[in-house]
């Protein structure tokens, strides 16, 4: 695929390449999972969602921390959707998690419906992060934890698939934006990965975890 055809796939993976897509973003993308996972602090009884889950690889990762725990995962690809409730059919069995098509600005819950959201490497494909986070402070209950993880605009902006629909940011600008969105930024974390290599050339690699919570 050319560079402009991957970058739509991840963005919203569809057709024959879905389900290897969604395979890939799995491998590239396990640190920041299990570190933004951690970042969550599971404990008793925690709602959580999460904004674009993709296949739902990492839902056991969750749900095996505490039988309490029940997981919502919205995706606006129905291929990602069809593969979370495959991957997971013994959580939907049991109804702890559930996985919705939808849209993170147009979210199908009640105001005040979880005490915990994150969401691993979506706010590049927010075309109106403003409403996005509106809409999570809407569902979010009072004093909850919201946690965004990303990969910096220092290293995103040298990949070549961001020329195409991916909107970068730095620390400070996921911070202002947070702030000027009824969120308080409690904490920033930055990581390392290994260099990725993108058609023979290695490229700097790490991401930041943001966590916050609604005022």
């Amino acid at each position: 695929m050319q560079f402009a055809e991957i970058a739509k796939q991840l963005r919203q993976p569809q057709g024959e390449h879905a389900k290897a897509v969604g395979e890939r973003m799995n491998e590239g993308n396990l640190q920041i999972n299990l570190h933004s996972i951690k970042k969550l602090n599971i404990s008793l009884n925690d709602r959580i969602l999460e904004i674009g889950m993709g296949n739902g690889f990492f839902v056991k990762n969750i749900l095996t921390q505490n039988d309490t725990v029940v997981y919502a995962g919205c995706d606006f690809s129905e291929a990602m959707v069809r593969e979370a409730e495959l991957i997971n059919a013994q959580y939907l069995k049991t109804k702890r998690a559930a996985f919705f098509k939808t849209e993170a600005k147009r979210l199908p819950f009640g105001d005040n419906s979880y005490n915990k959201i994150f969401t691993v490497n979506t706010i590049y494909f927010w075309e109106q992060p403003e409403l996005v986070l509106k809409e999570l402070a809407r569902v979010l209950e009072p004093g909850g934890s919201l946690i965004i993880a990303l990969r910096p605009k220092s290293v995103m902006d040298h990949f070549p698939i961001t020329k195409f629909g991916f909107n970068t940011f730095s620390a400070l600008e996921v911070s202002a934006l947070l702030a000027q969105n009824n969120f308080k930024v409690i904490d920033l974390a930055e990581e390392e990965e290994e260099a990725l290599e993108f058609f023979g050339e290695k490229l700097k690699n790490e991401f930041m975890i943001v966590s916050a919570t609604k005022i």
